[in-house]
């Protein structure tokens, strides 16, 4: 304290001085209208711009949250978006409603904490796990589109086989013609993948939409893969060669949902049951 009055006597001459030259401010801007109208258009934008700086701080620092509450909006969208469709073709086929079936998928949003798109064989990692229903075997996707599967599991977290993986495969149909196939990545470029088994007979052309054929219980019907962005046909090969350009950037990839199929099992053991085949 005493080194504090000591420095306020020494430059008692200076403060003297900014307090003088203070209000002399303040008896010109009082009193004069253009300077006192300069004076408050000009701290009231230097305002402006400090409380709008400081609510995009706010605004990004709460991006997180955002974004999560976002990726759950999503899902519960999604389900219902779902439970309308079959709904819709229940009436439309004047059958009775079953519960099950118009819930036949649920979707769990969740964070991409670890992502890889450089290996023949990626895998992304995910914050959520058993504790909220997670299994191997389970669809990822996203907004965009197909993100993968389900591998491995932990109480509290989830490794997904991307789709960016020689390994994965996904039964996958061109939308426009409903011919069928089967999606699997080459190894090579990130932002495409082959579309496979589409005989010489049809007549893909590049642009067509490739989706999520329904021939499992684990994608949804109709789930956005990508565009035919190539076709080449030999004559000596019974299918065409093409190539498809993902509606996912991988690169980008932030969150998902995990689609939980209510019939799947019940899909599996009937057929494991019929051909005798493990699925």
């Amino acid at each position: 304290m005493e080194r504090l009055f000591k420095f306020l006597f020494e430059y008692r001459a200076f403060f003297t001085f900014l307090l003088l030259e203070s209000f002399c401010i303040w008896m010109v801007v009082e009193n004069n209208q253009y300077q006192s109208t300069t004076y408050f258009n000009t701290s009231n934008r230097i305002a402006a711009n400090i409380i709008s700086t400081s609510q995009q701080v706010r605004d990004y620092f709460a991006l997180g949250e955002i974004n999560t509450n976002l990726a759950n909006e999503n899902a519960s969208l999604r389900k219902k978006l779902d439970q309308q469709s079959h709904a819709l073709q229940s009436i439309e086929l004047a059958q009775f409603k079953d519960t099950l079936l118009i819930n036949r998928f649920e979707y769990v949003s969740a964070k991409v904490i670890n992502n890889s798109t450089r290996q023949y064989k990626n895998f992304i990692t995910i914050n959520r796990g058993s504790t909220f229903g997670l299994e191997p075997g389970m669809a990822v996707i996203s907004q965009w589109g197909v993100v993968g599967k389900v591998k491995s599991v932990s109480a509290n977290y989830a490794v997904l086989i991307s789709l960016l993986n020689i390994d994965d495969q996904v039964s996958s149909k061109i939308k426009r013609t409903g011919h069928f196939g089967t999606v699997q990545w080459d190894g090579l470029d990130a932002s495409v993948v082959d579309l496979k088994y589409i005989p010489r007979h049809v007549a893909p052309i590049v642009g067509d939409t490739i989706v999520t054929s329904g021939y499992n219980a684990v994608f949804p019907e109709g789930i956005l893969i990508g565009f035919i962005k190539e076709v080449k046909l030999s004559e000596e090969s019974p299918f065409h060669q093409i190539k498809v350009e993902l509606s996912q950037d991988f690169g980008k990839l932030s969150y998902v949902e995990v689609v939980k199929s209510n019939l799947k099992k019940e899909q599996d053991s009937l057929e494991v049951l019929t051909k005798g085949i493990p699925k």
